[in-house]
């Protein structure tokens, strides 16, 4: 069997490696050894931050929500269960944009929902 020499594929392989580590400090950028545990570590990273982030969004939109509510003397659970009673199946994420976008059709919901 003839020789098979694979320097192209090791020089690409090694290439786009390197590319992935574009702006990182250090060793970390041009080193092989250590660039190959960086990429790594950043794709851990950037997966558990993509499922960290809607944590964080739904507690932001509670917060918003909670600020609308509580100017209009109502609790924030309070009035999500008032949503619920009253059958409105409307998501945080629309809540939070209309209290802080539209605030006067946000009103008149509570309104409805508190009778």
């Amino acid at each position: 069997m003839p020789r098979v020499k694979r320097g192209t594929t090791h020089v690409k392989k090694r290439r786009k490696l390197l590319a992935k580590t574009k702006g990182y400090k250090w060793g970390r950028k041009k080193l092989i050894k250590v660039a190959k545990t960086a990429v790594l570590k950043a794709g851990v990273h950037a997966y558990t931050d993509r499922r960290r982030k809607k944590r964080t969004s739904r507690a932001l939109w509670q917060i918003k929500i909670s600020a609308f509510v509580k100017s209009h003397d109502l609790s924030y659970s309070k009035f999500i269960d008032l949503l619920k009673k009253a059958n409105v199946e409307v998501d945080r994420k629309i809540l939070a944009d209309l209290a802080v976008n539209h605030p006067a059709a946000l009103e008149n919901l509570l309104k409805k929902v508190k009778k």
